[in-house]
């Protein structure tokens, strides 16, 4: 069985560690300059040399985005930044631009390329292109269906990498490619800096009534009609697999820590249950659950399965899921008292009843019952972010552990 990579996103150092600890065969990150998050947690060249050391260390790879849509100025330091990448050792980087692309095989010739689905790489012709330019994987865009993507792969060079997002946040615009952020404030959403417009709320008005604002759906809030569903396709290794695509995308550089372990454990665990046996692979259910205990919209399967209609928008809300809370990290657990360390994240009361989930272990519950802070002072409560507070714990945890419990009432 081919081996499938799992690809994970990092905003940060923490996020980059707790992806690979949870699973992740590689994380793909943005430096500080002509990347598309200027939002995010971007990494500059100590953090990158830093990002390496740890990824090569768990034999996995780094991938650092280079996909912006550059205007002449762009490509200023561009050459430079791109040898300093090489010399970190960085095993690839994502671009989108034909510029970017020459810049790259004049100053780095021998790193290794992967086309960003900026790109919007949409038919095995397009694929043939890029890999006689010597790119050696297509990140293919997200508006292409099973049916489509196997005939690429079906007519592209055998040793073509295809890579697909499988996961995360959907652009209501083809490829990411929009113009409503820069038109309404002003912000390039092709060069990182997206406010989002498309989760705003709309109302219609009839040029000769102006000042009569209608809802385009039954809502006295307004309606949503950019706002698409968050992509899911755990329920779907098996045809991931079978189309040809060997690198499971799935986004969120801007997401949390808790988001990015919870979602890595969970295709972790699907896809090495389907290449382990194949024929005999079913789908569980608690898989689905597991990550929908992180901040997410509803899910929706994208193009995947042909054009979305209209049930992939959401129209009443533009707000995320949030059920559960991320309350703590275990720092380390002591096997003679079965107390874990515990970095704080959000408030926790005794009483709680939470949830420990880890890379390698099953997910427990139990009730919060008794906890000391850092002076050994017994407890009620953690209220202050990142406090350290020890924990008696019903079963044996690890470092990296979480501990998350049900948001209440107002949270």
């Amino acid at each position: 069985m081919t081996r499938i990579e799992l690809l994970a996103p990092a905003g940060n150092m923490e996020k980059l560690r707790m992806a690979i600890i949870y699973g992740a065969d590689a994380v793909y990150i943005g430096g500080e300059k002509f990347g598309l998050r200027a939002s995010a947690g971007n990494f500059d060249m100590e953090e990158i040399k830093e990002a390496v050391k740890f990824v090569h260390e768990n034999n996995k790879r780094l991938f650092v985005t280079v996909n912006i849509i550059p205007h002449n100025e762009d490509f200023i330091g561009l050459p430079e930044y791109l040898k300093e990448l090489e010399d970190a050792g960085v095993d690839a980087i994502i671009f989108s631009d034909p510029g970017v692309y020459l810049a790259a095989k004049e100053s780095v010739p021998d790193m290794e390329l992967h086309l960003s689905t900026q790109a919007n790489n949409t038919n095995y012709r397009s694929a043939e292109f890029w890999h006689k330019q010597g790119v050696k994987r297509i990140v293919l865009a997200r508006e292409l269906s099973f049916e489509e993507i196997t005939e690429i792969v079906e007519k592209s060079p055998k040793d073509l990498e295809f890579e697909a997002f499988v996961h995360g946040a959907m652009c209501m615009s083809y490829s990411g490619r929009c113009l409503l952020s820069n038109y309404m404030v002003g912000r390039d959403a092709n060069k990182g800096e997206c406010a989002h417009p498309c989760r705003y709320k709309y109302y219609l008005v009839e040029e000769r009534r102006p000042g009569q604002y209608m809802p385009i759906e039954e809502d006295e809030r307004g309606a949503y009609i950019f706002n698409s569903k968050d992509l899911c396709m755990i329920e779907y290794i098996p045809e991931l697999v079978k189309a040809g695509i060997t690198s499971f995308k799935i986004e969120g550089r801007m997401k949390s820590a808790y988001y990015v372990a919870s979602v890595v454990r969970a295709y972790r665990m699907a896809i090495d249950s389907y290449l382990a046996d194949p024929k005999n692979y079913v789908f569980k259910q608690e898989w689905l659950e597991e990550f929908s205990k992180a901040s997410h919209r509803e899910f929706s399967t994208g193009f995947f399965n042909n054009k979305p209609d209209s049930t992939g928008q959401v129209y009443d809300s533009s707000a995320y899921v949030r059920d559960y809370a991320f309350i703590g990290l275990v720092l380390d657990y002591n096997e003679e008292t079965g107390i874990a360390t515990v970095e704080q994240r959000n408030k926790m009361v005794i009483g709680d009843e939470i949830e420990i989930i880890g890379p390698k272990r099953d997910m427990f519950a139990q009730k919060l019952e008794k906890m000391w802070n850092d002076e050994g002072e017994e407890i009620e409560s953690a209220p202050h972010p990142q406090m350290i507070v020890k924990i008696k714990m019903t079963k044996p945890v690890a470092r990296f552990d979480i501990l998350r419990r049900e948001r209440k009432d107002g949270e």
